[in-house]
């Protein structure tokens, strides 16, 4: 079995314009004699790999410690695109019954894109970009997921994944009551 880590290391990743950067301070070094070492972490809900909660965008949405996590777990497929991504490509892709979709590649989804998605009942979204909707102005196509409780994964890595079926286990950080969380996306492939 092979695992891919999807995942971007924290503190050296990419920000979304206008977010807080992710930072560390020590609170206990053994370095200093201290028993143990201890750091205070800060950062963005939606800093590094993270999954968004329906609240991101709804004033009572649901919270990130409120997703069902079986959309989260199970079988996924990944394609390879760049550019727009178009309905007529969603369509395809979905076209076998795939419910967890990850998409390698830069690219922007269309509201059309994301409109077929939820008509054909997709379940999870990942994505390499810092967001699901064109970085001018992502919020109709959040609008348009999260309304339909597809679970959005957003700068994800990518790289070495071919694209082709996979076990994907993704879950978020467990904070309650908030509107996303920070993830460790794997994918398994078993014949690897």
């Amino acid at each position: 079995m092979k695992i891919y880590d999807l995942s971007q290391e924290v503190f050296s990743s990419r920000v979304f314009p206008g977010d807080p950067s992710p930072r560390r301070r020590p609170v206990s070094s053994m370095e200093e004699g201290k028993a143990c070492n201890l750091t205070e972490v800060t950062m963005g809900t939606h800093n590094s790999t993270h999954m968004d909660a329906p609240r991101h965008f709804y004033k009572d949405g649901r919270t990130i410690d409120q997703l069902d996590l079986q959309k989260c777990v199970g079988p996924c497929k990944v394609i390879a695109h760049s550019g727009k991504l178009l309905p007529e490509t969603v369509e395809q892709a979905l076209a076998d019954g795939t419910k967890r979709l990850l998409i390698k590649g830069e690219i922007e989804i269309t509201l059309e894109a994301a409109r077929k998605m939820t008509e054909m009942e997709l379940w999870f979204l990942g994505v390499e970009g810092l967001t699901v909707g064109p970085m001018k102005n992502p919020m109709p196509v959040h609008l348009e997921l999260l309304g339909h409780e597809v679970v959005i994964l957003e700068s994800t890595l990518m790289g070495e994944v071919l694209e082709g079926s996979y076990f994907l286990v993704s879950a978020p950080v467990k904070y309650g009551g908030i509107d996303g969380a920070q993830a460790r996306p794997l994918l398994l492939d078993f014949e690897g």
